[in-house]
């Protein structure tokens, strides 16, 4: 098996609200849209996975999975220069629901909510200070 793309499917209420936040605040681009649907991508620009949203109840999901939305999940996004990122996101108006924190094993990290709950976390990896374990 060879892996060509990442996609990850989420089912929000409110398409149109989270796709102008990927859009908005985070780069991703539509590459195709309908009514109750949009495939977000950010090209061959990065790494980063592509995202399709589904309006819940949407007749092309199984039954037992129409009524489900994104939760319980984080979309972390490790990213280079998370400093800048979080003060462009602070500037924009961005939903930053934790602030920017540093972890003793060398996560920093924040993490932002969109209009539907889908929490987006974006992290940088450092050199933890203190000894090594």
């Amino acid at each position: 098996m060879k892996v060509t793309t990442t996609t990850l499917s989420l089912t929000v209420a409110d398409v149109d609200a989270s796709r102008e936040f990927f859009c908005t605040h985070l780069g991703y681009e539509v590459a195709m849209a309908a009514d109750g649907f949009a495939s977000l991508t950010r090209g061959e620009a990065d790494a980063a996975a592509d995202i399709v949203l589904l309006r819940t109840g949407a007749e092309v999901l199984p039954p037992e999975q129409r009524d489900r939305q994104a939760g319980g999940l984080i979309l972390a996004l490790t990213v280079s220069g998370l400093d800048a990122e979080e003060r462009r996101l602070r500037d924009a108006g961005a939903p930053i629901t934790m602030p920017l924190r540093e972890e003793p094993w060398g996560e920093r990290l924040f993490q932002m909510t969109d209009p539907n709950g889908i929490v987006v976390q974006l992290v940088e990896w450092v050199t933890p200070a203190g000894p090594a374990v």
